[in-house]
């Protein structure tokens, strides 16, 4: 027992940042409130991960026709529902379907969306933003990294989605964080990722069964959200309630409350057993000089992509299944409404982890408690928590790196 205090001690420092604390000038001990500022952090190694469940069932996410609803903040939430996708286009709304013809969308195309992307697209009249996004192969890698199974795979895939299309258009040295904290099974779900579309995440139980749906096993707690920037002085930090635990509609509702984006989001999973055959989500924002009519257009389109999606859902997985790319959803919510393409880019997984970054913990920690586990445990063991690679440090080594260390490392970048 000697060697518990040591250990859980290196576990809870052993927690580095590439956002928040790499730009503190004094180094503070983490605690539960500020490791939501953490986009990097080690796990002392005490027991092996478990392993993904190889259930060989189709598992799919359940979705709500309701939550493709825009969202406006006027002192509360209000909501605008869907029209009917029966209606006719209003004809009051000028056609600029023409000027989006003319464009070539050959180098946006995404073929049997064998890639992973994210396109991002505008209304002719500048009205409405839609960032569309899908990742079946970043989070099927994520899932393999974690031997992770489908429902904390939905969780996790949404929440990535979420992040990227949330953070679509930002520098490239820019991050943005989205952390669920629930009190249910799952304990927490991360996801940051970078303006470069370099993405990583974790869940806190990462073996979970298919015996709870994914409300259940988020649960009640809060959408946490940080964004920071190399050359900012502190960190943007947003929190909100969780409402549903379905991820997406929270994340929606953070978005209204928090940042005053009135917006439509849909993110959704597909698996066969434990291999994710879709992963995809889609983001309408109102900008500032839309027009009425252009938002009851979109409105009717958002209903059209429920229609042609099957199953009364919102969430686009049954496209993607079919072979619809980024592109082609992101035409079909701009039908009539004319689309200028903005953006795209193919999000990677990377993790920022290190050997030098697992020291550069250490140095933080008392010398003599690094000697104490040294001397109990023969050598010093962390795991990253996103990519879970596992770092491990001799005597030999951690002592030279102590002799060549320079300067303060909580000032380290």
């Amino acid at each position: 027992m000697a060697a518990a205090r040591p250990a859980l001690f290196l576990q809870l420092i052993l927690i580095m940042t590439a956002i928040g604390l790499s730009t503190c000038r004094k180094f503070r001990p983490l605690s539960a409130s500020t490791t939501s500022r953490c986009s990097f952090q080690f796990q002392f190694m005490t027991s092996a991960p478990g392993s993904a469940s190889s259930a060989g069932r189709r598992w799919r996410s359940s979705a709500a026709y309701g939550r493709t609803t825009f969202r406006h903040i006027r002192g509360d939430v209000d909501s605008w529902r869907m029209t009917s996708s029966s209606d006719e286009f209003s004809s009051s709304v000028p056609s600029s379907s023409a000027a989006s013809a003319s464009l070539d969308l050959g180098p946006y195309q995404n073929k049997n969306n064998l890639d992973d992307q994210v396109f991002s697209a505008i209304s002719a009249d500048g009205g409405l933003k839609v960032t569309v996004a899908t990742i079946r192969n970043l989070l099927n890698e994520m899932m393999i990294q974690h031997s992770m199974n489908p429902v904390p795979g939905d969780a996790l895939g949404r929440a990535t989605l979420c992040a990227l299309m949330a953070s679509n258009g930002m520098q490239e040295d820019q991050m943005f964080q989205l952390s669920m904290r629930g009190d249910g099974p799952l304990r927490g779900c991360l996801a940051i990722v970078t303006g470069k579309g370099e993405a990583r995440g974790f869940v806190g139980n990462p073996s979970l069964g298919d015996d709870f749906t994914l409300k259940e096993a988020v649960g009640v707690g809060t959408v946490q959200v940080v964004k920071n920037h190399p050359d900012w002085p502190r960190p943007y930090n947003g929190i909100t309630s969780i409402r549903h635990g379905d991820i997406d509609r929270d994340v929606g509702i953070y978005l209204a409350e928090s940042e005053q984006r009135s917006c439509a989001l849909a993110a959704a999973t597909s698996f066969n057993g434990i291999l994710c055959t879709a992963a995809g989500g889609y983001l309408v924002e109102r900008l500032p000089n839309c027009t009425p009519e252009t938002m009851s257009h979109m409105e009717r389109n958002l209903g059209k992509l429920v229609q042609m999606n099957g199953e009364g859902e919102a969430l686009p997985t049954n496209l993607l299944l079919e072979g619809k790319t980024p592109v082609d959803i992101a035409s079909i919510l701009l039908d009539g409404l004319g689309m200028e393409p903005l953006d795209q880019l193919e999000p990677k997984p990377k993790c920022p982890c290190s050997a030098e970054k697992l020291f550069r913990s250490l140095r933080l920690l008392p010398r003599e408690e690094v000697d104490t586990i040294l001397r109990e445990e023969g050598q010093i063991e962390a795991r990253c928590q996103f990519c879970g690679t596992v770092y491990r440090m001799g005597p030999e080594e951690v002592e030279k790196r102590f002799l060549d260390a320079k300067g303060d490392p909580s000032m380290d970048e």
